[in-house]
């Protein structure tokens, strides 16, 4: 079967070898996998900013683009629950989008959500050595459920979880708020931040990259140059 990969702005911009552990556990797991190279955004930022028009362009980009597949994986809760959660309020004047959106939509996934559920993969213990603990994403986690998945994976490969006080808080990020409100955005990743540390594990696994740069970025501005802050699709591949 055909994976559309949508790899997302970010991973492609900033952490292209976690799009490369994505696609080692795919096809580890036995799919094809493409990557559409003309795809873009998923249209978040737009669509949080009030620009409808141009989220729903984009979002009919990658309708257009991903409709074909058998199945499309999202390494990102924020991207897929975009996608899963949102596009029908963009398409819900277009009945003849909503029908393809609607066929579409069953098959959309994030990425430990497919592993488990859909492709259900027994993933061997790797060499990862030591604890983490792990940021729960806000999309990933209340607009797709995402929660269990990831340390039902982790447990296969060997790697302890040790939860964190507010392992479901936000880390701050949010898209446009922090760049809109700072000094809030600030205050939320500081308390993430002690959270990670209090925690004792040493580094963090999270399934966003919004949510990795920003925590990773806040840990570094406060001179904490030890944590590590890991992509689960790099943890999950061996990759680390």
């Amino acid at each position: 079967m055909r994976v559309g990969l949508f790899v997302t702005c970010l991973i492609d911009l900033m952490r292209p070898e976690i799009g490369f552990s994505v696609i080692k556990l795919l096809e580890g797991a036995g799919f094809e996998v493409v990557v559409p190279p003309a795809q873009t955004c998923c249209g978040q930022p737009a669509y949080n900013s009030g620009e409808r028009r141009i989220a729903r362009d984009l979002a009919e980009k990658t309708l257009r683009e991903f409709e074909q597949f058998d199945y499309v994986v999202v390494p990102s809760g924020s991207c897929g629950g975009m996608i899963r959660a949102h596009y029908g309020d963009l398409f819900a004047d277009d009945p003849e989008l909503m029908n393809r959106f609607g066929r579409l939509r069953a098959r959309v996934f994030e990425l430990t959500d497919f592993l488990l559920n859909v492709a259900k993969v027994r993933l061997q213990p790797g060499e990862f050595a030591g604890q983490v603990t792990y940021h729960d994403s806000c999309s990933g986690l209340r607009e797709l459920g995402v929660k269990a998945q990831p340390r039902e994976l982790l447990a296969q490969v060997g790697v302890a979880v040790t939860e964190m006080k507010g392992c479901e808080h936000c880390c701050g990020f949010g898209g446009t708020f922090a760049v809109k409100y700072g000094d809030i955005s600030t205050a939320i990743v500081d308390e993430k931040c002690a959270n990670i540390r209090d925690s004792g594990t040493g580094a963090v696994v999270l399934g966003d990259l919004g949510c990795m740069l920003n925590i990773e970025g806040r840990l570094r501005r406060t001179g904490d140059t030890a944590t590590r802050v890991l992509h689960i699709a790099q943890v999950l591949a061996g990759d680390v």
